[in-house]
């Protein structure tokens, strides 16, 4: 499962204070699993840690996520009903590299040619190709995905390992490349970073859970603020029906319009027929 979450402004006495919408998604897609894609979203004053916890409070499996520290009591050993894996993004970590190294963006900001960082280039080089592996092999089933990992992204892995761990020993702490190259080698982020080797299912990025936040991010340019709490959970509740129906290609107008309609006839043994994923079934068949 992958987990996120972004800003949300909530209406407050003199102004407005930063609260939080939360994602969870599921999509067995990349590697070819049977699950319908779906995502939730749960909404917040703030971003404690007791959030997360509550929202997955009987769930047990592995999180794909950023390496926010909220997260943490989720991978604890003596959680109930045990604990989850963590599975972290490698996007967020190119990133950061990425930024040190982006010719076209120093040059808009004037910045000289010292500036560019040829070790943040060979990094991205390097994870670059391990994206390149993970292209090919999209959609596969996660055994042929994780043979594939096995043979050809392992080494790349570990030879990346090694050559971060000897750069980072000719660098100060406070250099820009030492920190990005820090924030993977931190306490049991390596682990984390690497479980995709060892589980064909895992994907290599969270950009599963960024895609469905997308709408909300676009929407702060739209709406100015959440009104109240109240508020906020029926936006999140709106954004889990919304971002399911786009995720199983379910126009979300047309089937909640549909929806809405037959509800007040329907019998509960007849709802899960509509589930966007059932629905849209029904109405390619009605169709044909």
């Amino acid at each position: 499962m992958h987990g996120d979450d972004t800003t949300v402004p909530l209406l407050a006495k003199g102004g407005t204070r930063t609260a939080r919408l939360w994602t969870y998604v599921r999509d067995d897609r990349p590697f070819a699993g049977g699950a319908p894609p779906a995502a939730v979203f749960h909404f917040s004053r703030d971003r404690e840690m007791t959030h997360p916890n509550r929202h997955l409070a009987g769930w047990q499996g592995i999180l794909q996520a950023d390496a926010y520290g909220g997260y943490n009591d989720l991978y604890r050993g003596d959680r109930d009903p045990g604990p989850a894996s963590s599975a972290l993004c490698w996007s967020h970590a190119r990133r950061k590299f990425f930024e040190l190294a982006d010719i076209k963006e120093n040059a808009r900001k004037k910045k000289p040619a010292h500036d560019i960082s040829p070790v943040a280039l060979e990094a991205v080089k390097r994870i670059d190709a391990i994206f390149d592996i993970e292209r090919e092999i999209n959609g596969l089933d996660a055994g042929s995905r994780l043979e594939v990992r096995q043979l050809r992204s392992r080494p790349l892995v570990d030879d990346l390992h090694d050559w971060m761990h000897s750069e980072r020993d000719t660098m100060s702490k406070h250099n820009p490349v030492a920190k990005a190259i820090t924030y993977m080698f931190k306490k049991d982020r390596w682990e984390a970073f690497t479980r995709f080797l060892d589980d064909g299912r895992i994907c290599l990025t969270n950009n599963a859970a960024e895609r469905a936040l997308r709408g909300v991010a676009l929407g702060r340019k739209s709406w100015l603020f959440a009104g109240s709490e109240r508020g906020g959970d029926r936006a999140a509740f709106m954004y889990s029906l919304i971002v399911t129906a786009k995720m199983n290609d379910v126009d979300p107008q047309a089937w909640l319009a549909d929806v809405l309609a037959r509800l007040p006839e329907i019998t509960a043994s007849r709802v899960p027929d509509l589930l966007p994923w059932n629905w849209q079934s029904s109405e390619r068949s009605k169709a044909a």
